[in-house]
């Protein structure tokens, strides 16, 4: 009985390790990042302020969101840069109790959903949030001074990045899917037309009530379900090309 007891016991401080090696990596960035907050922000906010009209600023109404609100986003940017390190304390941590062949498709996974997060929030910032942001302005009644608070700003582009950075994960997710058995591609392909009205739904719900804006989203979603039925093919088609090997045991520990 005690070594079961220990071996968890072990497994939870390597966990907490691992866990305050990953906290303590952001928090270097963070403070690395703290004296251009405000500068980060002004870049966060560029889409924004270039459809202003001349002259157009964005308010704050709360007393201490002048400094919050930049303090948000230098951790959010300090987060994303050390993503990969916290991934790898992740990995670190499970990948001893995978078989060869999961830690082969582990990996390429993981790399691939965060290439497709971070493509799908420069997807938003480059492509959606002028769209977004034009429209507004256009509509906007005469005589009505169109000014956001930069807390509601932020909010706003924190839902939408996430929005877009989890719609781009599509691919991967059709292909553990498929990998995994849970579904086969011909039911996939079955399901195309439901994705499709799925897809206008999601887009609906996470986008300003504007058609471009919602096309935006609905399209990629759609050329992405398609593309991770591609690759699952793909996937497949190698797997059951390799030859047959033995499993490693996972690690008794």
């Amino acid at each position: 009985m005690d070594q079961p007891e220990q071996s968890f016991l072990s497994h939870l401080i390597e966990l907490r390790d691992r866990l305050i090696r990953a906290l303590l990596s952001i928090l270097i960035v963070f403070l690395c990042l703290f004296p251009w907050a405000k500068e980060l922000y002004a870049l966060l906010a560029q889409p924004l302020l270039n459809t202003l009209p001349q002259g157009g600023q964005m308010i704050a109404t709360d007393v201490v969101g002048v400094f919050l609100v930049p303090m948000k986003v230098a951790l959010m940017v300090a987060f994303l840069i050390a993503l990969p390190y916290v991934l790898y304390q992740v990995w670190a941590f499970v990948a001893p109790g995978l078989y060869a062949h999961e830690k082969k498709l582990a990996l390429p996974l993981v790399a691939s959903s965060v290439l497709l997060f971070f493509v799908g929030m420069s997807f938003a910032y480059f492509l959606v949030f002028p769209t977004v942001f034009g429209f507004m302005a256009n509509v906007a009644p005469e005589g009505v001074a169109w000014m956001t608070d930069i807390e509601k700003y932020l909010s706003f582009v924190m839902t939408t990045f996430v929005a877009f950075g989890v719609a781009f994960e599509v691919p991967v997710i059709v292909v553990v899917l498929v990998m995994v058995g849970i579904v086969e591609l011909s039911t996939l392909k079955e399901w195309r037309s439901y994705v499709i009205v799925g897809a206008f739904v999601v887009a609906a719900i996470f986008t300003p009530p504007d058609v471009v804006s919602q096309l935006m989203l609905a399209i990629p979603l759609c050329l992405l379900y398609e593309l991770g039925m591609l690759m699952a093919r793909f996937v497949r088609k190698r797997g059951e090309s390799g030859q047959p090997r033995l499993e490693e045991p996972r690690d008794a520990s």
